[in-house]
Formats: C-alpha cells, structure tokens, sequence
C-alpha cells in the first residue's frame, strides 16, 4: 500500500509518499514561497539500494494546485520519480490541524467532512483554510484515489471536561465551542507509541509526559494511550514559552495593552503570536542563536534559556500530579531531538520527583534515539525523533482497513 501524505500550509506543501508495507519513505518534498516567482522546490527520493537524492531547484509557483500538480510529476518523472503513475497511489493521508471535538480520529473525506472542517476556520484561521485548499485541490488532481483527514486535534480528544473546559460562563462552551482542544496530537500520538514500544510495556500499561518542543511547543499528560491533559488550549498560543509565542499569560495583560497604549486587537494578537516567547526577550526565536550568544554571555539570552527551562519544569509537576505515576518523559521535535543543554536544563532538580538524567548518556544523543537517564531513576527520560508524517499515514491506513 503506497500513501501520500500531504501537509498545506499558507504558502508551503510537504509531501511524503511512503510504502507502508514496510513503512519505508520512497519519496518526501516541499515547496516553499508559494505564490512568489522563485519558489523553492525541494524533492528527494530513497531508492532501496542507492544513497537518497536530493533535487533543488526554483520555480514559478503561482498557487497551490500547481505545487501540487509539480510534486506529482516530480514522484512521477523518468529521472526524480519512484511510481510510474498516480494510480499507484492508494491513498491520501491529510494533516488537519483543528477538527474540533467532532473528530477524534482519522476520517474518509467527504463534501461533509470538508464542509465541518471549514466551520472550524475560525479555531484556527492560521491552518485550516490551508489544510483545506490541499485537501480541495488533491480531490481534484487525484480523482477515485481516497482522501483521508488526520486531525491534530484529535489525540486529545479524550481529555475529561474538568481538563478540556476553562472556567467560562458554560455556554461559550455549549454553543460556541470555546474550550481547550490542544495540537501536536499526531506527534505526541507517535512518540507514546514508540517509547511504550522502546520500553517493552503494553500502551494500556504506560503512563508518560511527551514534550514537543521546537519553533511552537507542547506538552501531554498520557494515560494508558490517552490523552488526559495538553498544554495548548484553544489555540495553539496557549501553555509553554516558544520561539515567538507568549505561551500562559495574564489574560488581563490584553485589556492593558488596549486601554493603556492604545494598541488594536490586532497589533496584540501579532505581539503575542510572532514577537513574544524567545523572541521577545532576546531578540531570537531560533534556538541554536540563542544557545550561541548565551555561550558568549548574553544575559538576555541566558534569561530566555531559564525562562524556557523553567515554565516546561513546572508543567512536569504539575502531570506528574496528575498521572500520579509516570514511567517516562518523552523528549521529540527539533529541540527536544536535538539540544541536549535544554533537557539537561529541563531534567536537573527534579530527583524528588523520581527523574534522573545522565548526562553523559544526554550528551551522546544529539539527534538520536534513545534513553538519557541514570540506572536507578524510577522515571525514564527518552529522546525519540518525531514521525508525524508516518503516524498520519498509519492512521490512514487504519481508516481504511476500517
């Protein structure tokens, strides 16, 4: 079974067309610039026994019925391509970011389903038209091929209403769906399953705390498979410090800003989304910059470092209340994956709660894959390198199997 999974954002398509028979990629890509003249194309092929090559290039692309018509015939082309023709494709795995509570699992597109996930623009205006435009165009470009929606959303679906609602009047709730939906649901629904798998526990058995942490953040709260708890809320401004987002914050900080310097609510919705969180204290959302001028002793760098370390150590207390027994933290994502001075960071002081990293063990893992903590430390702490792309299309084959 061969699937495409295709990832639209405002100005960008990822695709990754993978074998899932071995669940091996054949072949991945994205165009960026999307709508500008020189847009820039990445595509790159695995053939099973030479090394990956990787093709570069830059194009006109005006929209992204073209983008998507271009990663076709690159998968297609005598020389970049690795099937003959889309009718080896046997199906499309979407991501969607928001699909409410309505969809707490992967589902078979229909005008319906379409029509639902418009609805939703409005808990996710940055995303969902995006992931909408893909899914339109591909039911146009691949016809007869089934299209498939994997909610972002939806691993947290299964949060209990004291978790998910926020202390509003209820009907905000009840008929406008205003309560805490959280994101990174595929990712954090990945790394569950590989950790209870590197550990050689059954997932109805395991309880865990995954903390996605790259350019935007997040962290669950795992019982049993299922998520009770997640950092972001609404949107995916609210929980931790990011690269440019403000994370928990006074909500009363919003009426100041308005009443006191005359700031619009759009001019406060831009502070708070692209120029807060890492950004705003240090002038930097990249981690890698911030660790380097922190080395060279800039103070407000070193302040965003504590910040970030800080703000993640008190939501591991706080799910390690709440799961009452936690068996692993679970590190993924750029940062997660790959900045061994931020888990050590994160990890150091909180022996009393039974997490003991090594850091010898930590260093050795830059990118890896594997455990980072002390022999005896009753709780494990692992790095696994995300696969959103392969959680998407497991569950598109599992909507089909269905």
């Amino acid at each position: 079974m061969l699937i495409l999974v295709i990832n639209t954002g405002s100005s960008s398509l990822k695709y990754k067309l993978i074998n899932m028979d071995h669940e091996t990629v054949l072949a991945s890509g994205v165009i960026e610039r999307i709508g500008e003249h020189n847009a820039r194309v990445t595509h790159k092929k695995f053939p099973e026994q030479e090394k990956s090559e990787t093709i570069v290039t830059k194009h006109a692309v005006k929209d992204h019925h073209q983008g998507l018509h271009l990663s076709i015939s690159l998968m297609t082309d005598r020389e970049s391509g690795v099937i003959r023709s889309i009718g080896e494709i046997d199906a499309v795995g979407h991501r969607v970011v928001q699909g409410g509570k309505a969809y707490s699992r992967a589902t078979v597109i229909d005008d319906t389903v379409v029509d639902a996930i418009k609805e939703r623009n409005p808990l996710a205006p940055l995303h969902n038209p995006a992931n909408v435009t893909g899914i339109e165009i591909s039911r146009k470009i691949l016809p007869g091929i089934p299209q498939v929606a994997v909610f972002d959303s939806g691993f947290h679906q299964t949060m209990p209403p004291e978790s998910f609602l926020y202390p509003l009047p209820y009907d905000y709730y009840r008929k406008k769906g205003i309560r805490r939906y959280g994101f990174h649901g595929t990712s954090h629904k990945y790394v569950f399953s590989q950790a209870a798998a590197d550990m050689g526990r059954r997932p109805d058995k395991t309880s865990v705390i995954s903390l996605h942490l790259g350019n935007g953040c997040s962290m669950a709260a795992i019982r049993k498979g299922r998520c009770i708890d997640t950092t972001m809320g609404l949107t995916p401004l609210a929980g931790l410090m990011m690269g440019t987002r403000c994370g928990d914050i006074d909500p009363a900080i919003i009426f100041h800003l308005a009443g006191h310097e005359g700031m619009s609510l759009n001019e406060i919705s831009e502070i708070l989304n692209n120029h807060s969180g890492m950004k705003g204290i240090c002038g930097h959302n990249d981690m890698r910059d911030v660790r380097q001028l922190a080395s060279q002793g800039d103070k407000m760098a070193r302040l965003a470092l504590d910040m970030f370390a800080y703000r993640i150590k008190k939501y591991i207390g706080a799910y390690c209340a709440v799961l009452g027994r936690v068996d692993a933290l679970v590190f993924t994502a750029g940062i997660g994956e790959n900045d061994t001075s931020v888990r050590e960071d994160i990890c150091l002081g909180l022996e009393g709660l039974g997490i003991e990293i090594d850091p010898e063990a930590n260093r050795s893992l830059a990118g890896g894959h594997g455990p980072a903590h002390k022999a005896g430390s009753r709780v494990q702490i692992r790095v696994i390198p995300t696969n959103e792309e392969l959680q998407i299309a497991r569950e598109t084959a599992a909507v089909l199997a269905r």
